[in-house]
């Protein structure tokens, strides 16, 4: 990945929706050689996927909780199913096995405090899960998805 692509990377992570001209434009680049870029970028891994950023108050998710689990040491299999579930859970936005006292770190978006209540339950009551400590987000400062990328491609 060279300096090119690097501005590439930078530029689409902010404006997605942009032709390629624009994207061109920006890095100066054709149409022609930001598509192959492009290809490139995401046969690699560089980009997983496009999506849209959606304000989660518009679309009835205005709970931001992150919550801590603590998982003993149980069976694998134990922690698979708590695993599964999260996987397959929605309102799980993420979810990071974390250095420290806890296992797990999930942040979790809701459309109400009841919603959370009985997500939080099904947690605890998992196989493996000994504990969990729950905080709520009152207000965001700043909430992005943009990967800072270092100028050398480190």
């Amino acid at each position: 990945m060279d300096a090119i692509d690097r501005k590439i990377l930078a530029y689409v992570q902010k404006g997605g929706r942009d032709s390629y001209a624009e994207i061109g434009a920006a890095v100066g680049l054709s149409i022609s050689a930001v598509n192959e870029r492009l290809k490139k970028l995401h046969t690699c891994g560089a980009i997983q996927f496009w999506s849209a950023a959606v304000d989660p108050r518009a679309v009835g998710r205005p709970i931001l909780a992150y919550t801590q689990v603590l998982t003993a040491g149980a069976r694998s299999d134990d922690v698979d199913a708590f695993l599964n579930a999260v996987r397959r859970n929605d309102a799980v936005l993420e979810c990071h096995h974390v250095t420290g006292r806890w296992s797990y770190l999930l942040k979790i978006r809701t459309e109400s405090l009841e919603s959370l209540e009985a997500l939080l339950s099904g947690i605890a009551a998992a196989p493996g899960v000994t504990q969990t400590h729950t905080e709520l987000a009152l207000s965001s400062l700043k909430e992005t998805s943009v990967v800072p990328l270092a100028a050398d491609g480190t």
